[in-house]
């Protein structure tokens, strides 16, 4: 009985093996499970599906931007019949798409070299050609579909700053949000730029997630506008790029200054800064030297409220007064080129007395005006002494042919003058006395400065480099606002020089000057003004001028002279420039250069005249002789 009940389990074994798993090859000894497809991706029905099917591209921190067209099947399959024949991707009721077909493990791989279409749906197919290690063949085809969507392209959604905002900090990092996570990769220093005008601004660029950041290298400009631009060759992760290049605009903070003068005390500003952003809120304390005693404020502040709070909202020029406590004040007049006589003359003066100052010129000179502690053209002149008094009485020499001589003001005593600095190496000789304003003395280089124990001036290491003092805006009172005026006065007269419009001569060999003779008189250029080395020759009388407007540049050329004739003097010429003043190497130059910029002497040249520059005045083993 046993053995006829093994016999039929045997039998029935036999028939199930011999009906297997179908193959090709008909083989009748196939075993194990038949091969199927038992997971696949996208799953069958799957909507929105990614469509970019390109090479797999994995970044950090990201999901592959490769969407892969997959079949696992059960068991290990024959890799020679996962092919392109077996495996095949196909538009629903279209043609099949170009791809290749990779197998690796239990897993087949579809991968199409472009994107699919939009909104598109798709039938992917695994077909009976597809056998297992035995032989064994998929019992029928695997069909499943799957559909995209629209591709949604990212946006920028946010600005920081926004467009068009004003008063923007000068040292803000810029940022742009977008409508979904960025790939770093494609925001750069090329993608996300900023502009200041036609000239990029330098600077790092970084992305975390949507937001990125644009991180200025150096502070920003005041009161300048910026365009900030994120190009379309930004992408997301799935490289889809902007719609559009993005620009916004914006306006940083407008900076400025306040200038004090004081004389007879000191001003103390909290917060202490050369400049302000706009708005900000600074308090002045005045404090009166031993002997007086603060009065008021006047200039661009008024009252005697003290300390006094002042709104930084323009540039400020406030003057601090004082007034001494006592009861006789000197009255100290200086006079050149004529005299001065005083009604009372005395030594001192009660507080409150009336002197009338009467100027008389010297033959050839003309009186023009007073300087000091009291700025007027009348004469003769009342003063109350109600403090000491230091008043400069102005003489012009006599008209002669020309223009007529500029007045510098208290910018005459100076054979360099300078906003930005003074520079020089080699052995230079300057004769006359120097300064700079609003720049500290740091801003001298080159002289080995050595200051006076009055802390009012210092003087220069050897001598023989000046022979006159060194001024800068922060030594001790009064060469603050002294100094200031003069730079004011410097400022001034370069404005009247370049705005004489009587006679002028436009436009003289076209710029060049080189073998010209010239005689008294305004000439102007729009170009710049070149000197050869075969110089210029300027003839006229001791009283005669010359005013050269030069509407860009001055380059007076190696070894070039300005040579004077018929007892022309280098005082009376003045040679205007809006930007850069060079002077070669070995010139004689003769004259006074008021520059709108900079300017430069070169090695072995002298300069008689003044060098009077609203930048910087640089000097390579120069020679410059106050005329």
């Amino acid at each position: 009985m046993k053995i006829r009940k093994l016999l039929s389990t045997l039998a029935i074994v036999s028939v199930v093996l011999f009906v297997g798993c179908k193959n090709d090859d008909y083989v009748s000894v196939n075993v194990g499970p038949c091969p199927l497809v038992i997971s696949v991706t996208p799953v069958n029905g799957a909507t929105l599906v990614g469509r970019s099917l390109g090479s797999s591209i994995i970044a950090s921190n990201q999901a592959a931007r490769t969407t892969l067209v997959t079949a696992t099947f059960n068991k290990k399959m024959d890799p020679k019949t996962i092919n392109e024949s077996s495996f095949m991707v196909k538009v629903t009721g279209g043609s099949a798409i170009v791809g290749t077909v990779t197998y690796t493990d239990s897993t087949a791989t579809f991968t199409a070299p472009a994107k699919f279409a939009d909104n598109t749906t798709f039938e992917a197919r695994v077909t009976t050609a597809a056998k297992d290690k035995m032989g064994n063949a998929l019992q029928a085809d695997y069909v499943w579909t799957f559909s995209t969507g629209a591709t949604i392209l990212p946006v920028v959604i946010a600005t920081d700053p926004l467009n068009l905002a004003t008063g923007v900090a000068l040292n803000k990092v810029i940022t742009a949000t977008f409508s979904m996570p960025m790939d770093p990769t494609t925001i750069t220093a090329t993608t996300f730029t900023l502009m200041n005008g036609t000239s990029p601004v330098s600077g790092t660029v970084s992305t975390v997630g949507a937001v990125a950041t644009f991180t200025p290298g150096v502070a920003l400009s005041p009161a300048t506008v910026y365009t900030a631009k994120m190009s379309m060759a930004a992408m997301n992760l799935d490289g889809s790029t902007i719609a559009k290049d993005t620009t916004w605009k914006f306006t940083t903070l407008s900076v400025y200054s306040i200038n004090i003068t004081s004389v007879n005390g000191v001003v103390v500003k909290n917060p202490n800064a050369l400049t302000y952003n706009s708005g900000t809120n600074v308090q002045l304390t005045a404090t009166a030297n031993v002997g007086y005693t603060f009065s008021s404020w006047s200039g661009d502040a008024t009252g005697t409220t003290n300390p006094l709070t002042v709104n930084v909202n323009a540039n400020k020029n406030i003057t601090a007064n004082f007034t001494s406590n006592a009861s006789n004040f000197t009255l100290n007049v200086t006079a050149v080129g004529g005299s001065v006589s005083r009604n009372p003359n005395q030594l001192t003066y009660p507080n409150g007395t009336n002197v009338v100052l009467t100027p008389t010129a010297n033959a050839g000179y003309t009186f023009t005006s007073w300087s000091g502690d009291v700025t007027s053209t009348v004469s003769p002149l009342t003063v109350n002494m109600n403090s000491n008094k230091n008043i400069t009485a102005n003489f012009t020499a006599a008209t002669g042919t020309g223009p007529g001589n500029i007045n510098l003001g208290g910018a005459a005593i100076y054979t360099i003058l300078s906003k930005s600095g003074i520079s020089t190496i080699g052995v230079t000789s300057i004769t006359g006395n120097i300064g700079v304003s609003p720049a500290t003395a740091t801003a001298i280089t080159g002289f080995g400065l050595i200051m006076d124990p009055s802390n009012v001036f210092s003087k220069s290491s050897p001598s023989t480099l000046v022979s006159g003092n060194v001024y800068a805006a922060d030594y001790a009172v009064p060469t603050p606002a002294n100094i200031s005026t003069a730079v004011i006065d410097m400022q001034t007269a370069f404005t009247t020089a370049n705005g004489l419009t009587t006679s002028v001569i436009t436009e003289l060999g076209a710029g060049d000057i080189t073998g010209m003779t010239l005689v008294p008189g305004l000439y102007k250029w729009s170009t710049g003004l070149l000197i050869s080395a075969s110089g210029v020759t300027l003839t006229g009388g001791p009283n005669d001028t010359w005013v050269f407007q030069i509407g860009q540049g001055m380059t007076v050329a190696n070894g070039a002279i300005i040579h004077l004739a018929g007892g022309a003097q280098a005082k009376n010429i003045y040679w205007i420039t809006a930007s850069d003043a060079v002077i070669g190497s070995t010139v004689n130059f003769s004259g006074n250069i008021l520059s709108y910029t900079k300017i430069t002497v070169n090695t072995g040249s002298t300069v008689t005249g003044r060098l009077l520059g609203q930048t910087a005045v640089t000097l390579n083993a120069a020679t410059v002789v106050l005329p």
